[in-house]
């Protein structure tokens, strides 16, 4: 399970705004039980320009650094690719945070997340075929094989909450089949 530290952190102030999120990445890795360590957590949010002054607000003390409002709505402004980042800097620990935007892949996972209990608080976290889906897409852009033993251990740990048919069709509209039969194919 995610670190209740992360949530307590980020997650939990974003709960309190009432933001719609999901929780993906090294993170949503871990929930589905593989082993693993991360420095962070990547959140796709639901973000609009009126809700980023509380955003910011939810984070404005000297033991974050958070990049300035006006970049933030630069970053919430674009249809896809929206990102930013807050560092909590006593714990070295940080956010990346991914704007929902037109994105239809975020839609999709933003629809079919699930409410898990970490540390006495609520976290949405990201279906497992979207993990799945990102990570091959980080592989193709990155090459990291990172991303591709991510995804054999989610294939081999995330059992039944794993839709294979669900997975096949994702697979099969982004294009990555061959880079799904390279996760198979890599060493743990």
């Amino acid at each position: 399970m995610p670190s209740a530290d992360v949530v307590e952190l980020f997650v939990a102030p974003i709960n309190a705004l009432g933001l719609r999120y999901f929780v993906t990445g090294g993170v949503a890795t871990i929930a589905y039980g593989v082993p693993r360590l991360t420095n962070g957590v990547d959140l796709v949010v639901q973000l609009n320009r009126a809700a980023v002054p509380a955003l910011l607000a939810a984070f404005a003390s000297d033991d974050f650094a958070v990049p300035p409002a006006e970049s933030v709505l630069e970053e919430t402004a674009r249809p896809r690719d929206g990102h930013f980042k807050v560092i909590h800097i006593p714990s070295a620990q940080k956010a990346d945070f991914y704007v929902l935007g037109d994105d239809p892949l975020h839609a999709w996972a933003l629809a079919r997340s699930r409410r898990v209990l970490v540390g006495g608080r609520d976290v949405w976290l990201a279906p497992a075929e979207y993990v799945i889906v990102r990570k091959l897409l980080w592989y193709r852009m990155s090459r990291s094989e990172r991303h591709l033993r991510d995804v054999r251990a989610i294939l081999e740990y995330a059992g039944d909450q794993l839709d294979g048919a669900v997975l096949a069709s994702l697979v099969a509209e982004q294009g990555l089949a061959e880079e799904l039969d390279a996760a198979r194919r890599v060493e743990p």
